[in-house]
C-alpha cells in the first residue's frame, strides 16, 4: 500500500463517462491543474451493493463540493461500457442514474496499481506463469489533490466499509483554510471554528517543498 501524501498524484489518460452519458476517450486529472482541488476516489465494482450508496452520496452533496471549487471523480476497474450501463439504470433498480461527475474506467488496473489501492496482486511461479492473489478490484481509496497536483490527504477502506462524505468535506475545508490562512486545523476542526497559528518553522514543515 502506497502513501502518496506529499507526492505528485500519479497521472493517467483513460476512458471515462462524464455528464452521466458521454464516453470521453482521454480523461485526465491534469485538466484541473491550477484550477480546482480534486477528490479522486476508487470503488470496487459497478452493480454492487455498497458502491452505489457512496457514488450517489457524493452526487447528493455535489453542490457543496462545487461551492468549494472541488471536482469529484470516481474510478473503478470496470470498463467504460459498464459505467455507462450502470449510469443509465434507475436507482430503484440498483443503478446510479442521475450521477453526473466523471467515472473513470480502469479496466487495465494500472491506475489503481499506481495509487496503491489494488485489493490483490500478481504472483509468478518458477516458470514465470502469472496468477492473481486476492480480489482484482480496488479498495475504497480516496485522495484529496490540491491545485498543484499534490496529494494532501488519503484514506483507504477495506471493501465492506463505506466512506463518509462529511469527513471528505471536512478535510477539503481544512486544506483550503490552511492554504488561505496559514493556520493549522486541530482534531475534529470544522469550518467556522478557530484554528491554530503555528510557528514559522512549523509552517515550513507543513508546506515542505509544495
Amino acid at each position: 500500500m502506497s502513501v502518496l501524501v506529499g507526492k505528485k498524484a500519479p497521472g493517467f489518460n483513460a476512458k471515462a463517462v462524464i455528464n452521466g452519458n458521454e464516453i470521453m476517450e482521454n480523461f485526465s486529472l491534469n485538466q484541473y491543474l491550477g484550477k480546482k482541488h480534486v477528490v479522486f476516489y476508487f470503488y470496487p465494482a459497478d452493480f454492487t451493493f455498497v458502491c452505489p450508496t457512496e457514488i450517489i452520496a457524493f452526487q447528493n452533496r455535489i453542490k457543496e463540493f462545487e461551492d468549494r471549487n472541488v471536482q469529484v471523480v470516481g474510478c473503478s476497474t470496470d470498463s467504460e461500457f459498464s459505467h455507462w450501463k450502470w449510469l443509465q439504470t434507475e436507482q430503484r433498480e440498483g443503478g446510479i442514474k442521475g450521477v453526473a461527475y466523471p467515472l473513470v474506467a480502469d479496466s487495465a488496473k494500472t491506475i489503481a496499481e499506481n495509487y496503491g489501492v489494488m485489493a490483490g496482486h500478481y504472483e509468478y511461479d518458477e516458470e514465470g506463469n502469472a496468477s492473481f492473489s486476492g480480489e482484482p478490484v480496488a479498495y475504497r481509496g480516496l485522495f484529496l489533490i490540491d491545485k498543484e497536483g499534490i496529494v494532501r490527504h488519503q484514506v483507504v477502506n477495506d471493501l465492506p466499509l463505506g466512506r463518509s462524505v462529511d469527513e471528505t468535506l471536512r478535510m477539503v475545508d481544512a486544506l483550503q483554510f490552511f492554504e488561505e490562512n496559514g493556520e493549522v486545523c486541530p482534531a475534529n476542526w470544522h469550518r467556522g471554528e478557530e484554528a491554530m497559528k503555528p510557528t514559522q518553522e512549523g509552517v515550513s514543515s507543513y508546506l515542505g517543498k509544495h
